[in-house]
């Protein structure tokens, strides 16, 4: 059985510590504090109590256990351990004996394989037939060429998208230079260029400007602009040094 005895008794010693606790908050109060006689002993009466009762009151008893009761062990005696000193009996060994019947028997001997199949010989393959030939494709026809106009080489735009400006040859003014530019002329070097047959041709496509060509004399005013430069033309116009 378990006996239960309580350790901590009360001590008389720390009620003895938690009232002095309280003189010393008290005069704390008091002289420090500048705290009235009444609240000041209330005060240390509060932590007179409380350490009272941290230092003096008993807090729980320990319990103590009893002595445990001893376990007898159970030792079996000798007799009960020792085998039993009869060797078993051997075990009788089984003869199989043969039947003179499957000693007496002869062996068959196995039959002789069956000699194998010639393969039929194969087939010979039908020839090939040989594969016709490709027709040879159609060449593309050409297409015709569209024929050239006669006369001087003529061009659908000016080049660098800028034309000359023709009004500077004497006898071509705006109107005459709007045809000039419909015919496919756009530069000085072009009416430099023309020979007598280029000049014939372009005039009959002048419409009610035809002769101009020839009487105002673009050609040689072309070839002083395209071979001296624009300022000398200028100079020699002023003279018609043509």
């Amino acid at each position: 059985m378990h006996k239960a005895e309580n350790k901590n008794a009360p001590w008389l010693g720390g009620w003895v510590i938690g009232a002095a606790a309280g003189l010393v908050a008290f005069g704390v109060l008091v002289v420090v504090g500048k705290f009235d006689l009444f609240p000041a002993a209330a005060l240390g009466g509060v932590v007179a109590l409380i350490a009272g009762l941290i230092l003096g009151m008993p807090w729980g008893a320990a319990a103590e256990e009893g002595p445990r009761p001893r376990v007898r062990k159970i030792v079996p005696s000798p007799a009960a351990v020792e085998p039993s000193a009869e060797p078993a009996a051997p075990v009788a060994e089984a003869v199989v004996t043969q039947p003179a019947a499957f000693v007496s028997a002869p062996v068959a001997s196995p039959a002789p394989a069956a000699a194998p199949k010639a393969k039929a010989a194969p087939k010979p393959k039908a020839p090939a037939k040989p594969k016709a030939e490709a027709k040879p494709k159609a060449e593309p026809k050409a297409e015709p060429k569209p024929a050239r106009i006669a006369g001087p080489a003529r061009l659908r735009a000016p080049r660098k998208g800028k034309a000359d400006d023709l009004k500077e040859i004497e006898g071509i003014g705006p109107a005459m230079e709007k045809l000039v530019n419909e015919l496919g002329f756009y530069h000085f070097d072009q009416i430099a260029g023309w020979s007598e047959a280029d000049v014939a041709v372009v005039d009959a496509e002048m419409k009610s400007f035809k002769g101009r060509i020839t009487r105002d004399r673009w050609v040689a005013q072309a070839k002083i602009i395209a071979t001296e430069g624009l300022e000398a033309f200028r100079e020699r116009a002023k003279t018609n040094n043509y």
